[in-house]
């Protein structure tokens, strides 16, 4: 049983990572992603085994550093990850259609004998980590063994999008990993694409409302500007081949 369900957002993983840095991401109105306070920007490809399913993320080549910079949020600025004003020429429709609800209040929980599970099946962003040592669900439903909890929070920790959090039963606790504040381009060699913005470390993101999506550890913006729960990541970049230039695809 999970005895702190509001363990997992700013007081406890997300809230060290703020502390180490201040930044945060503006959603602009049918622009882009205004990224401030330095935060990191670096290139990460997803690992897969002999099978096509996801085991590791490799860092790619870092962006230099800036107090300040623009993403493209629309996918087709011709000087991507950055803005270069194309979304102007395009009528880009950048309606942000999340939900601002908290994780907690729509995750579904499955508990298994050693940890629970949480699962908001809307943010996936079909990394494809969970299919590891046979799923990540039956891995919970047959946690009475130790090692499993690690490999379980491993995997979990894997997921870019935070739809999965591990739960440690006794203390009520989430089992995240500790990020520092940053920006990860993704890429997905296995699918041949390009994959959304990972946005690590508890870094707040604002609505070009000026409203506050709920702070996490791990959350994933589109940056392909097809996605049907924008500003979120929902996996439509590897139906739309969305690629941003990566050599390596």
């Amino acid at each position: 049983m999970i005895k702190n369900k509001k363990g997992y957002v700013a007081d406890q993983a997300a809230g060290k990572a703020e502390e180490k840095r201040s930044g945060k991401i503006l959603i602009s109105n049918n622009g882009p992603y205004i990224v401030s306070g330095g935060l990191p920007l670096a290139k990460e490809y997803i690992v897969t085994d002999d099978d096509g399913i996801s085991t590791e993320w490799k860092k790619g080549e870092s962006y230099p550093e800036q107090d300040t910079y623009a993403l493209c949020r629309c996918g087709g600025s011709k000087s991507k990850p950055y803005c270069d004003g194309t979304h102007v020429n395009e009528s880009f429709d950048g309606t942000e259609t999340a939900t601002k609800k908290k994780y907690m209040a729509r995750a579904e929980r499955i508990e298994g004998p050693g940890f629970t599970l949480t699962d908001v099946q809307d943010l996936c962003a079909v990394a494809r980590f969970c299919h590891q040592a046979g799923g990540i669900w039956r891995l919970t439903a047959e946690s009475d063994d130790p090692n499993d909890k690690k490999v379980a929070a491993r995997i979990a920790g894997q997921c870019s999008s935070g739809r999965l959090v591990i739960w440690d039963n006794e203390t009520g606790k989430p089992i995240e990993p500790e990020f520092e504040p940053s920006v990860s381009l993704t890429e997905d060699q296995e699918k041949e694409c390009s994959g959304p913005l990972w946005v690590k470390g508890g870094v707040p993101i604002e609505s070009e409302n000026g409203t506050k999506y709920e702070v996490r550890n791990r959350v994933t913006l589109c940056r392909c500007g097809q996605s049907e729960n924008k500003p979120y990541c929902d996996g439509t970049h590897i139906s739309c081949h969305f690629n941003d230039g990566d050599p390596e695809l």
